[in-house]
């Protein structure tokens, strides 16, 4: 049985004689950090817990987080097994969607998917991917007519672990994945920093993360408030957890001493090259 995380709001933010209204988060069981994974003991930990649980505690209400199976969540939402889905986008899942009216947040977070490469093959043209590790699940999006036409066989691991492995061992041209979560896994836990790099000459695709519910349209609206009026402090948790680190410069995904170093040689190589006049 998969435990429940719960985050219980302080009494005093509750009128005297009322009790906090329990909520369940249907989340993803699968390691995502830094915007979201479990511990050791179950607990759902990162970014989107506290952004969650800031939320609660500004609305004076409870969550439980139900950890699940990707699989399993969007049908647990619409059986209302759970009463909010996170992630979720409204361009996730719309085949099963079909017929029912869901209620989406604004973005809680922004996010780019794509290919990782071992460095040297960075810059590449598209037509020579020929092998793209995946996690079983996942959508490569903009290499599906290449899938479709067989230029591209994808060979599927279990998890990021397995997928990055496999990437590492050249056993694939590449691999498809969100690329903070897969730098964040070779810089922090493979202990591999830089072995794989994004190339963003390649097919990628950029979303957003929301808040998603069937029954509680009143606190999404609610959520879309606190994100506006807590806009600095999910700003500041976002730079704490780098989950958005890069995202619109060719740096995505680097940790910030990488970025300065890089910087740094960049600066050093054009006060070096030679002007017009020098020529």
């Amino acid at each position: 049985m998969k435990p429940l995380c719960v985050c219980l709001c302080s009494s005093i933010l509750l009128a005297p004689a009322a009790l906090a209204q329990t909520y369940v988060v249907g989340v993803e069981d699968i390691a995502f950090a830094p915007h979201y994974s479990l511990d050791s003991e179950g607990h759902y930990r990162g970014f989107a817990r506290e952004v969650l649980d800031t939320f609660a505690a500004d609305s004076g209400i409870s969550l439980i987080y139900k950890p699940l199976p990707v699989d399993q969540l969007l049908p647990a939402l619409l059986r209302s097994e759970v009463d909010f889905k996170y992630p979720d986008s409204p361009h996730w899942g719309t085949a099963q969607k079909a017929g029912v009216t869901l209620h989406y947040s604004q973005a809680v977070v922004d996010y780019v998917d794509g290919v990782l490469v071992a460095p040297q093959r960075q810059g590449q043209a598209p037509e020579n991917i020929r092998r793209l590790a995946m996690v079983q699940g996942w959508t490569p999006r903009g290499y599906e007519q290449a899938i479709d036409g067989g230029l591209i066989q994808l060979s599927y691991s279990k998890d990021l672990r397995q997928m990055i492995r496999q990437a590492l061992k050249h056993d694939t041209d590449g691999a498809y994945f969100n690329v903070v979560v897969a730098t964040h896994y070779l810089d922090n836990i493979r202990a591999r920093p830089g072995a794989l790099v994004f190339d963003p000459k390649l097919p990628h695709t950029r979303g957003s993360f929301h808040l998603s519910s069937v029954r509680h349209p009143q606190l999404i609206a609610g959520f879309d408030r606190f994100l506006a009026e807590r806009a600095a402090q999910v700003a500041q948790l976002k730079a704490s957890y780098r989950v958005e680190a890069n995202l619109d410069s060719e740096y995505m995904g680097l940790e910030q001493w990488k970025v300065d170093f890089l910087e740094r040689q960049k600066a050093r190589a054009e006060a070096q090259a030679p002007t017009a006049s020098d020529r």
